[in-house]
């Protein structure tokens, strides 16, 4: 379905991640070690589901002819007491859609695929690979 790998660099918490033909960074804020040159993994976490989200409604408003126009969704991630993480998704277009509409949009949004991943959660199993020597 998808893979990615990660390749460390020699300064500090700084990786190349490799998803398809694209190359992206990762990093961890200077507040905590890293250099600030990408986002942190939880940025990479509400990305994800930024772009599942926006993706999942254009292609929804299309199929129904509606106009979403400049659309955007904002995502916030918290942690409660307990540790256990929230996410509050607040949507956004500069269309005037009909309260109908928008009830519809944000039944769709509910179930869009990493929304589900997410809330499900996933099986993580890890091994050890060959070790390579340059």
């Amino acid at each position: 379905m998808s893979s990615a790998t990660i390749d460390s660099t020699d300064s500090n918490y700084l990786h190349h991640i490799h998803a398809g033909h694209f190359v992206m960074d990762t990093d961890e804020p200077v507040k905590l070690g890293g250099q600030g040159e990408g986002p942190a993994p939880f940025d990479y976490y509400l990305a994800s589901l930024a772009a599942c989200t926006a993706i999942t409604l254009r292609m929804y408003a299309q199929r129904k002819g509606w106009n979403l126009g400049a659309f955007r969704a904002e995502l916030e991630l918290t942690r409660d007491d307990d540790g256990k993480l929230h996410v509050q998704r607040t949507l956004h277009s500069d269309q005037p859609l009909s309260d109908e509409q928008w009830q519809r949009l944000l039944e769709i949004v509910a179930n869009t695929p990493v929304t589900k991943a997410m809330r499900e959660g996933a099986t993580i199993e890890s091994r050890r690979g060959n070790t390579t020597t340059g």
